[in-house]
């Protein structure tokens, strides 16, 4: 083996063992119990046509669906909030991969969860799961891109509550505003419900992309780190 590719499979299992050790910590300081509980409202909607009604409303049906993927968005809104953030912003793992570490830990709960609460809506009035979850996608990408945001911009170590309350104040504005023409929040059955998820795929995308802009460290942090870079003394000679 060549030295340069020793050297570079080595620097690659050195930052692989960084990235292990950092899991555990990670996964202690996420705020669990905003995501659960955020969880469990949705889940609460998703069953309501099954505990409620013999005969559900495929409209009240979808409505609640998409009640509880508001609900679960809105507990992702504090994934970021970091008590601690002043001192973890000090470690030399970039806030980018703790971000995206926080975010794969969050994953396959949301998954498992966003599968539960579809197989809860009776079959016979379950709307197309695939556009469903889009919107459900689009929604969460939303949530996590609005806390991304907030963290870039403000040095709040936890903007999920302001967060939450906007993101909530938004989409209900949007049920007011939005012209029913854009299908975003249409039925099946409406002639727009296919061009409106065309418009849910572009947020989605828009979403995805304000998130991946916003995940590196504040510009002022690297002014401010190469301020002190700068200040402080030579070491002289003995």
């Amino acid at each position: 083996m060549a030295p340069a590719t020793a050297r570079g499979s080595a620097g690659s299992l050195n930052r692989l063992g960084q990235l292990g050790q950092l899991v555990r910590p990670v996964a202690r300081a996420l705020p669990w119990r905003a995501v659960g509980g955020g969880a469990a409202a949705g889940l609460l909607l998703a069953a309501l046509p099954r505990l409620t009604s013999s005969d559900p409303d495929p409209w009240m049906t979808l409505l609640l669906l998409r009640g509880a993927a508001l609900a679960f968005a809105l507990g992702l809104t504090f994934l970021l909030d970091d008590p601690a953030r002043h001192v973890t912003a000090t470690v030399p793992t970039r806030r980018m991969v703790r971000t995206a570490l926080r975010t794969a830990l969050v994953a396959p709960p949301a998954a498992l969860w966003w599968t539960a609460a579809v197989l809860l809506i009776p079959a016979e009035v379950r709307p197309p799961v695939g556009d469903i979850t889009l919107e459900a996608a689009a929604a969460t990408v939303v949530a996590l891109a609005a806390s991304a945001l907030a963290t870039r911009l403000t040095p709040e170590p936890e903007p999920g509550q302001r967060v939450a309350i906007a993101l909530l104040a938004t989409s209900m504005a949007a049920t007011l505003f939005i012209p029913q023409s854009w299908g975003l929040l249409t039925t099946p059955k409406d002639k727009n419900w296919a061009p409106g998820h065309d418009r849910w795929t572009l947020i989605l995308l828009s979403a995805t992309l304000l998130w991946a802009v916003c995940g590196p460290e504040p510009l002022k942090r690297h002014r401010g780190l190469l301020r002190i870079r700068r200040a402080r003394p030579e070491p002289t000679g003995g």
